[in-house]
């Protein structure tokens, strides 16, 4: 048989070197480096001659068949011994890998040997294993140098897409907590109970998944990454999505978010009253209360407002409104209605309609204001005391008493445009006696040199210039709306009063502007105009 050449080798190409020990002596083959540095050092070298006992060796020429890397093999002595000591025998090389693949960890068995491997010895183990990807040269060097376990090699792992996600543009979180002014002030009244969104506002936003990005394990192969998942918009009543990913209010109302929808509710529904415990209520829809508005607080609503119970020094303002419980004013309670109104009864308290006012049992003191009608329509059926205003007509029981407690009914003209009118004057009047004082303060300094007026006097003036435009644009405003309302006013058909029991003495009527006192009881009539004369007839 024809004997082997070799009967022991050393490294390898991934090593970066191989070491024969051959019959003809011990040859070294230094492999040229892709990436220009090695990845021994000489002194491996000389460790592996020194255990195999070679020390007729040229270190210059080891020096320089190092340098060279010429990937031929070069004799450096012609004797060596097989080392048998322990201390001269290299550990083994265990390499264990993770269940994942995405670490490889080098420990060192010395039972065998006590001598440490050198880098070579544990890259041909690394590729004995078939790692290839994430190979750390520096702890490998220093893991044979400690001799302790090390991570030898670590893999990408794969970055996860992330889920697409819902992000809510409203608080709920606020519900419940006082508002807090300037200076830590804090208002109890104002709860934040509800969180209202107007008709287009944004309710939330989906962001959407993003893709994975795959990761290497040690082996080199490509770990698949894991894609976001989406998610759908919570879109619930009276919201729509726009572009995608932006969930919109289709009306006004009140935001009520189930998790998985988000809703806008037009209608607010409170189990008990308007007290401290719910403050003040601001809504952008109906609102039904099923107890009583406590004196103090606010009730608001742009859609209608139904109250089971009473309004108690309380301020309602809402399109139609209905109280069930009556209004116990304390001349303090304001109701205003944008269309009609409807209590049990109203007592001390200021109350005003758009259209009509209807009350079941007794109007006591209070100043009443309805664009068309003023009803009262139950059993007593009875205005006392106050004022009671009206566009068209009001009818009655009772207006007055027996007491002749001074009543005040006047019909003919919208109260409501009216107090209009007489505001625009107002205003109007206002306006164009502060464009006067204008004109003649400018028409004054016009005879001045103004260049030497110091800057700050010339920034006043320019100033006062200014003012003119808005405030004449204002006058012809109010000029083009006083018209108007004079016109309303005009066109407006005779109002009648009508009684379908008693009109005491004391009681004053108006129609169209003219008055009339009642000096005596009057019963089941019908008060009108007729040639520019209030006239009484049956009712």
């Amino acid at each position: 048989m024809e004997e082997e050449k070799s009967f022991r080798t050393l490294g390898g190409k991934d090593a970066g070197y191989l070491f024969e020990f051959t019959p003809e002596g011990v040859f070294l083959t230094v492999y040229p480096s892709t990436e220009g540095d090695l990845s021994f050092e000489l002194s491996d070298m000389r460790q592996i001659l020194q255990e195999y006992s070679v020390v007729d060796y040229d270190i210059a020429l080891l020096s320089r068949v190092v340098r060279e890397a010429s990937g031929r093999p070069v004799k450096l002595s012609g004797s060596f011994e097989e080392p048998e000591n322990s201390e001269f025998t290299f550990a083994d090389i265990i390499v264990e890998v993770s269940k994942d693949r995405m670490q490889a960890t080098v420990r060192f068995d010395t039972s065998v040997g006590m001598k440490s491997p050198t880098v070579g010895m544990v890259m041909e183990a690394l590729k004995e294993k078939n790692i290839s990807y994430g190979i750390d040269t520096g702890a490998i060097k220093e893991g044979i140098r400690t001799m302790v376990p090390f991570v030898v090699a670590r893999g990408v792992p794969p970055v996860h897409g992330e889920n697409a996600r819902i992000e809510r543009r409203f608080d709920l979180g606020v519900k419940g907590q006082p508002v807090i002014y300037e200076y830590d002030k804090v208002d109890y009244k104002n709860l934040n109970l509800f969180v209202l969104a107007k008709k287009n506002d944004v309710l939330a936003v989906r962001i959407p998944q993003t893709a994975g990005t795959p990761g290497t394990n040690v082996f080199g192969d490509e770990v698949m990454a894991r894609h976001g998942r989406p998610t759908p918009m919570p879109m619930g009543k009276n919201t729509r999505v726009v572009g995608e990913n932006e969930l919109v209010a289709n009306i006004d109302g009140q935001i009520v978010d189930k998790k998985t929808t988000i809703s806008v509710d037009p209608h607010l529904l409170l189990q008990g009253g308007v007290n401290m415990g719910t403050g003040n209520v601001d809504f952008t829809g109906s609102v039904e209360i099923k107890g009583s508005v406590e004196q103090g607080f606010v009730v608001k609503a742009t859609g209608d407002i139904d109250i089971s119970g009473t309004v108690n020094g309380a301020t309602v303002e809402g399109r139609n409104i209905f109280i069930g419980g009556g209004v116990n004013g304390m001349n303090k309670a304001k109701i205003r209605a944008g269309e009609d109104m409807r209590a049990a009864f109203v007592e001390m308290a200021d109350v005003e309609a758009g259209k009509d006012i209807y009350i079941t049992d007794v109007a006591l003191h209070s100043h009443l204001r309805a664009g068309k009608k003023i009803v009262l329509e139950g059993k007593k059926a009875q205005i006392t005391g106050g004022t009671a205003e009206a566009g068209e007509e009001i009818r009655a029981t009772c207006i007055g008493n027996s007491a002749n407690v001074v009543t005040k009914v006047a019909v003919g003209i919208d109260p409501n445009v009216q107090k209009q009118y007489k505001a625009a004057c107002l205003r109007y009047k206002e306006s164009k006696k502060r464009l006067q004082q204008i004109t003649q303060t400018l028409n004054t300094l016009s005879k001045i040199d103004v260049s030497r007026l110091p800057q700050e006097r010339i920034d006043q003036i320019n100033a006062l210039t200014r003012s003119q435009f808005p405030l004449a644009g204002q006058i012809r405003k109010d000029e083009n709306l006083i018209k108007q309302l004079e016109q309303q006013l005009a066109e407006m058909k005779r109002g009648k009063i009508l009684v379908a029991d008693t009109i005491y003495a004391g009681a004053r009527v108006a129609i169209n502007s003219v008055q009339r006192p009642i000096n005596s009881e009057i019963k089941r009539c019908t008060l009108t105009m007729d040639n520019d004369r209030i006239m009484i007839g049956p009712y």
